[in-house]
């Protein structure tokens, strides 16, 4: 099978014997570097897109994907809800009450954010149902202002079901102040634990006695909940029904209360990946200074393809392959090993948990007890491209040096 000059003696090259083992040896570790670099961009960034799955899943599994809601207050729910369907992004709509205040118990306080629901209709939009350790949601009688809270913030208050504790909640009066303090005594029915910093500041109450807390009429709600198939579309679905419904309606999304955070994870995401490829650009120095040991080495090889007729390009694609070779093969391992460890990462470090008896990932300390790992075809493809890019750019310099050589020069001291 025909072959071009230069990828022939390129191969030859890569597959030799030298007589310089030491650079034999620096081929070696370009090349184990590479495949490193490789394997740690990709097992790093798909824990990374595990956790991001994670906090997601949880998070947003707890917080309303938007909101509709009237001013004044809805007196009819089920009419916006309606409307709302209608739209093919919406997956369900429910009553829906938000405010904030202080829990007190014994002395103790700390800020809290209040969902009112209705506990018929929440395992519509929320995840909560699943992750009741004590208690369950239809605990939340409407007139009996029952709250289920966190299972940090019940760790905090040492709260278990049954105990009462009060709600601040303020209020606009007509003091001097403008605003005064109201009080309202809560029963604790139930605890949950998602596993993410909402067990320390969300609780739930029922709608009906978020309305009578807020002084709102009798079989009012402050808003509806929407649960959408693509929650990214949220600010756009959202503010398109709220300009459905008319004048006196505005929408609200996830991306105004936890917006910042998936930011902030993605950025994390991006610089990390961004440092651990100075790793890959190190290797590829590496395949730098290979080339140019070859080159030196290999100078009267050089001289002689010369003076017998090849090119300077041809001398140039000749180390231009041999290091594509070295940064094809380090990439592949890499590749391989990497996307392997990324799918069995959770095995690995639970079989390391099990054998050393310590928790890496302990359930007091952390939101999750498990390493997650997603693996995503666009980030290693991502990651080899880099990777062979880096290797291809760093082949140019030494063959372009090897190209310059001119045969009297090498020959004179042979």
């Amino acid at each position: 099978m025909f072959r071009p000059l230069s990828v022939f003696i390129g191969l030859r090259y890569t597959r030799a014997k030298r007589r310089n083992h030491f650079i034999s040896f620096i081929s070696l570790t370009s090349m184990i570097g590479l495949s490193l670099g490789v394997l740690a961009m990709i097992v790093v960034l798909s824990v990374m897109n595990g956790f991001h799955r994670e906090m997601s899943s949880r998070i947003l599994g707890m917080v309303p994907h938007a909101t509709i809601a009237g001013a004044p207050a809805l007196a009819d729910w089920q009419a916006p809800a309606k409307v709302a369907l209608q739209n093919p992004q919406v997956e369900a709509a429910v009553p829906f009450a938000e405010l904030e205040g202080m829990l007190s118990y014994r002395g103790v306080m700390q800020p809290i954010q209040l969902h009112g629901i209705d506990p018929a209709l929440e395992p519509k939009v929320s995840i909560i149902g699943d992750h009741m350790v004590q208690g369950r949601l239809s605990d939340l009688r409407e007139g009996e202002y029952g709250v289920i809270i966190g299972e940090i913030t019940a760790r905090r208050f040492q709260l278990q079901i049954g105990d009462r504790l009060a709600l601040i909640v303020p209020e606009v009066s007509s003091v001097p102040g403008g605003i005064t303090p109201r009080m309202q005594r809560l029963n604790v029915v139930g605890i949950f634990k998602v596993g993410a910093d909402l067990d320390s500041s969300l609780a739930l109450i029922n709608v009906a006695d978020a309305a009578q807390i807020q002084r709102l009429d009798p079989g009012s709600v402050q808003s509806i909940r929407l649960k959408l198939k693509n929650l990214y579309q949220s600010p756009q679905v959202a503010a398109a029904i709220a300009a459905q419904l008319g004048e006196g309606y505005h929408a609200s999304d996830w991306t105004q209360t936890q917006g910042s955070l998936f930011s902030a994870m993605k950025m994390e995401k991006t610089m990390i990946g961004l440092l651990l490829l100075l790793i890959v650009a190190v290797a590829a120095f590496n395949i730098i200074a290979t080339l140019i040991m070859v080159v030196a080495d290999k100078g009267a090889d050089i001289a002689i393809l010369r003076t017998l007729g090849a090119t300077p390009r041809q001398i140039m694609g000749i180390f231009m392959v041999q290091g594509t070779v070295i940064g094809v093969i380090g990439t592949l391992i890499g590749g391989v090993l990497g996307v392997l460890a990324a799918l069995n990462v959770s095995e690995l470090v639970g079989w390391l948990e099990r054998v050393s008896g310590q928790h890496v990932f302990s359930s007091d300390v952390y939101f999750i007890s498990t390493l997650p790992s997603e693996l995503q075809v666009a980030d290693v493809v991502l990651i080899c491209s880099a990777a062979l890019t880096l290797s291809f750019l760093a082949t140019l310099y030494p063959s372009w040096r090897a190209s310059r050589t001119q045969p009297a020069e090498a020959l004179r001291y042979e």
